[in-house]
Protein backbone atom coordinates (compact mmCIF):
# COMPACT_ATOMS: atom_id res chain seq x y z
CA UNK A 1 0.00 0.00 0.00
CA UNK A 2 1.26 3.47 -1.15
CA UNK A 3 1.09 6.62 1.30
CA UNK A 4 -1.18 9.77 0.07
CA UNK A 5 1.24 12.11 -1.30
CA UNK A 6 0.46 14.38 1.41
CA UNK A 7 1.47 12.29 4.11
CA UNK A 8 5.16 11.31 1.60
CA UNK A 9 5.30 15.12 1.60
CA UNK A 10 5.26 16.00 5.36
CA UNK A 11 7.59 13.33 5.80
CA UNK A 12 9.70 14.80 3.31
CA UNK A 13 9.64 18.07 4.97
CA UNK A 14 9.96 16.69 8.31
CA UNK A 15 12.84 14.87 7.48
CA UNK A 16 14.71 17.38 5.63
CA UNK A 17 13.71 19.47 8.81
CA UNK A 18 15.50 17.34 11.18
CA UNK A 19 18.24 17.27 9.32
CA UNK A 20 19.19 21.09 9.97
CA UNK A 21 17.28 21.86 6.18
CA UNK A 22 14.76 24.30 5.43
CA UNK A 23 11.74 22.85 3.16
CA UNK A 24 8.38 23.86 2.35
CA UNK A 25 5.35 22.74 -0.18
CA UNK A 26 6.11 25.35 -3.29
CA UNK A 27 3.23 24.02 -4.80
CA UNK A 28 0.23 21.36 -3.60
CA UNK A 29 -1.63 19.29 -5.56
CA UNK A 30 -3.86 16.35 -5.30
CA UNK A 31 -3.74 15.12 -1.94
CA UNK A 32 -4.31 11.51 -2.34
CA UNK A 33 -2.11 10.72 -5.67
CA UNK A 34 -0.51 13.65 -7.33
CA UNK A 35 3.33 13.21 -8.80
CA UNK A 36 5.57 15.05 -6.88
CA UNK A 37 8.59 17.28 -8.07
CA UNK A 38 11.28 18.37 -5.48
CA UNK A 39 13.41 21.14 -5.92
CA UNK A 40 16.77 21.60 -3.92
CA UNK A 41 18.56 24.60 -3.46
CA UNK A 42 22.62 24.59 -2.68
CA UNK A 43 22.79 28.46 -1.14
CA UNK A 44 26.17 28.08 -0.71
CA UNK A 45 27.32 27.05 -3.68
CA UNK A 46 24.29 28.92 -6.06
CA UNK A 47 22.88 26.17 -7.37
CA UNK A 48 19.63 23.96 -7.58
CA UNK A 49 18.72 20.40 -8.76
CA UNK A 50 14.93 19.22 -9.69
CA UNK A 51 13.89 15.59 -9.03
CA UNK A 52 11.28 13.84 -10.41
CA UNK A 53 9.80 10.64 -9.33
CA UNK A 54 9.59 7.91 -12.05
CA UNK A 55 8.74 4.15 -11.86
CA UNK A 56 11.08 1.48 -13.54
CA UNK A 57 9.37 -0.99 -15.57
CA UNK A 58 9.16 -3.78 -12.55
CA UNK A 59 7.16 -1.53 -10.23
CA UNK A 60 10.53 0.12 -8.59
CA UNK A 61 10.01 4.00 -7.82
CA UNK A 62 13.18 5.93 -8.41
CA UNK A 63 14.08 10.01 -8.89
CA UNK A 64 15.87 11.30 -11.69
CA UNK A 65 16.56 14.68 -12.87
CA UNK A 66 14.24 15.96 -15.66
CA UNK A 67 16.28 18.95 -16.14
CA UNK A 68 20.20 19.10 -16.05
CA UNK A 69 20.28 23.06 -15.70
CA UNK A 70 21.51 24.22 -11.85
CA UNK A 71 19.96 27.06 -12.78
CA UNK A 72 17.02 28.05 -10.29
CA UNK A 73 15.22 29.54 -12.68
CA UNK A 74 15.24 27.03 -15.34
CA UNK A 75 13.77 24.26 -12.66
CA UNK A 76 10.90 26.68 -12.17
CA UNK A 77 9.75 26.90 -15.26
CA UNK A 78 9.85 23.49 -16.19
CA UNK A 79 7.73 23.07 -12.72
CA UNK A 80 5.42 25.73 -14.18
CA UNK A 81 4.85 24.01 -17.42
CA UNK A 82 4.73 20.43 -15.33
CA UNK A 83 1.73 22.23 -13.10
CA UNK A 84 -0.33 23.10 -16.84
CA UNK A 85 0.00 19.30 -18.50
CA UNK A 86 -0.69 17.73 -14.97
CA UNK A 87 -2.42 20.28 -12.23
CA UNK A 88 -2.18 17.31 -9.67
CA UNK A 89 1.68 18.01 -9.44
CA UNK A 90 3.01 18.95 -5.84
CA UNK A 91 6.75 21.24 -5.74
CA UNK A 92 8.75 20.76 -2.47
CA UNK A 93 11.46 23.12 -2.37
CA UNK A 94 14.18 22.47 0.33
CA UNK A 95 17.26 24.71 0.74
CA UNK A 96 20.02 22.98 2.54
CA UNK A 97 23.74 24.25 2.83
CA UNK A 98 24.63 21.02 1.92
CA UNK A 99 22.27 20.54 -1.23
CA UNK A 100 21.09 17.09 0.13
CA UNK A 101 17.64 16.00 -1.17
CA UNK A 102 16.56 13.63 1.61
CA UNK A 103 14.97 11.23 -0.59
CA UNK A 104 14.94 7.82 0.46
CA UNK A 105 14.35 6.10 -2.82
CA UNK A 106 17.42 5.51 -5.22
CA UNK A 107 18.16 8.66 -7.26
CA UNK A 108 19.36 8.44 -10.39
CA UNK A 109 22.21 10.98 -11.43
Amino acid sequence: MLLSTDIWVAALIRRAELGGAFATVGRKGDARAGAVLVKVVDRREGTARLFSEATRGDGERFWMQPVRSTFEPDLDAYAERAARIDPDVWVVEIEDRDGRHFLTEPVET
